[in-house]
């Protein structure tokens, strides 16, 4: 029998990961906080589902804790390969010193009878109401109700078959952007489920992929 593997500890800490990165687009009421802003948080998850509820943590001393706090409303946007690097510098700098949209090229969307933006480029978003705030230590917990979710249509096949993986997430882990990229392990209830349902989900779709992509070094014929 092997000698099984020894584990370190390194204290109590938010170890948790993989873990959504999502930037988060926001307009405040008041003075000085009306800009629409971008700021990406990695502590966001799903609370609940009927109603649908998520839950974001941010520092009191943001820029956008006062303007979520005073609208009561933001838009989660799910980040892609293409906006990791937005996604960072949104995370760094402060929507007080610098328009985030403006700097990283990106767009604001603006949803009727709702008051925050969503971001164009985003693959997916979600329209969220604050529904309670926690105060916890470091961070303020809001509690919010997903009154909407709008997903990039090109991600859809002509049945209405949403295919997420088209959308090359990103994830965080640890203080490190990872793309979600390859097949995937299995489904909810894969492992319960018949091998015609597994080959139809998992097999065949990603033969295909692999059988019609063209090989690598390929030299053209010459004319």
């Amino acid at each position: 029998m092997a000698h099984p593997e020894s584990f370190r500890p390194i204290g109590p800490t938010t170890f948790l990961s993989p873990i959504p990165a999502v930037m988060l687009s926001c307009r405040g009421t008041q003075e000085g906080f009306t800009r629409d802003n971008l700021i990406t948080v990695a502590w966001a998850g799903v609370v609940n589902s009927a109603p649908p509820m998520i839950s974001v943590s941010i520092r009191p001393q943001r820029h956008s804790h006062a303007q979520i706090t005073q609208s009561g409303a933001f838009c989660l946007n799910l980040i892609d390969r293409a906006l990791c690097r937005a996604a960072d510098f949104c995370g760094v700098k402060s929507g007080r010193d610098v328009d985030k949209f403006a700097a990283m090229g990106l767009h604001a969307r603006q949803i009727g009878g709702f008051p925050a933006p969503a971001l164009e480029e985003a693959p997916a978003f979600l329209c969220c109401r604050v529904r309670q705030r926690l105060p916890l230590g470091s961070h303020d917990l809001f509690l919010c109700e997903v009154e909407q979710v709008y997903v990039r249509s090109s991600l859809f096949d002509p049945d209405g078959s949403l295919h997420l993986a088209r959308a090359n997430l990103v994830a965080y882990a640890h203080g490190e952007y990872f793309p979600l990229q390859g097949r995937p392990e299995g489904f909810f209830g894969y492992s319960l489920a018949r091998e015609e349902v597994l080959r139809r989900r998992l097999i065949d779709p990603y033969r295909e992929k692999a059988e019609n992509r063209p090989a690598r070094g390929r030299k053209r014929a010459r004319r």
